[in-house]
C-alpha cells in the first residue's frame, strides 16, 4: 500500500524542511545586510582610538597599507593631536615598522587594556598618548620606536624586547 500525501508523518517532514531551508535563507539575508554594511562602514579604529589616547595606524606618503585613512598635520582621525597639538604633545610612544612584515607588536596600559596585539606592515605607524604603557616587540631590529617624540635606540635584529615608557611630567 502506498502514502497518501496526507500521511501525517508525511507533512510533519515537509513543515520542518520548510522550516529549514526558511531559518538558512534568513541566515544568508542577516548575514548579507552584514557583510554590506561592514564594507560600506568606515574602517574600525583600534579598541583605544575610541578613548582619543591612540591613533589610526598611518602609512607611507602614499596613504596607509591598503590604501587607508592617514593622518595629516592639518587634521586626522579623532583622537589624533591636530594642527598646534601635533607639535605641542609627542606621543608617549610611536612604533613604525621598517620591514616587510614586523612581527607581533604589543602595546598595553599596565594593568589595563591592551592596545594593540598584533604583527605590522611595512610604512605603517602607531601613536599611543596614555602616561604609561607597557611594550613588547617580538623583533626589535623591525621597527623604529618614539618615547616622548625621541628616537628610541634601534633594537637588534631578531632580539626580543619588552620596556615601559612614560609620558613627560
Amino acid at each position: 500500500m502506498g502514502r497518501h500525501s496526507s500521511d501525517p508523518m508525511g507533512l510533519a517532514r515537509l513543515a520542518l524542511a520548510a522550516l529549514a531551508v526558511g531559518a538558512v535563507v534568513t541566515l544568508l539575508v542577516i548575514g548579507g545586510r552584514a557583510l554590506l554594511g561592514l564594507l560600506d562602514a568606515p574602517p574600525e579604529r583600534e579598541p583605544a582610538a575610541a578613548t582619543g589616547t591612540a591613533t589610526e595606524p598611518t602609512g607611507g606618503p602614499t596613504g596607509g597599507p591598503a590604501g587607508g585613512p592617514t593622518g595629516g598635520p592639518t587634521g586626522g582621525p579623532a583622537g589624533e593631536p591636530t594642527g598646534g597639538e601635533a607639535t605641542a604633545q609627542a606621543p608617549t610612544v610611536g612604533i613604525e615598522c621598517l620591514a616587510e612584515t614586523c612581527p607581533l607588536v604589543t602595546v598595553r596600559v599596565p594593568g589595563g587594556d591592551v592596545l594593540q596585539h598584533r604583527e605590522m606592515s611595512r610604512g605603517e605607524e602607531v601613536r599611543y598618548f596614555e602616561p604609561e604603557l607597557d611594550v613588547v616587540l617580538t623583533d626589535a631590529g623591525t621597527v623604529r620606536v618614539t618615547v616622548n617624540g625621541e628616537p628610541r635606540a634601534q633594537g637588534a635584529d631578531g632580539a626580543r624586547e619588552a620596556f615601559t615608557v612614560r609620558g613627560p611630567g
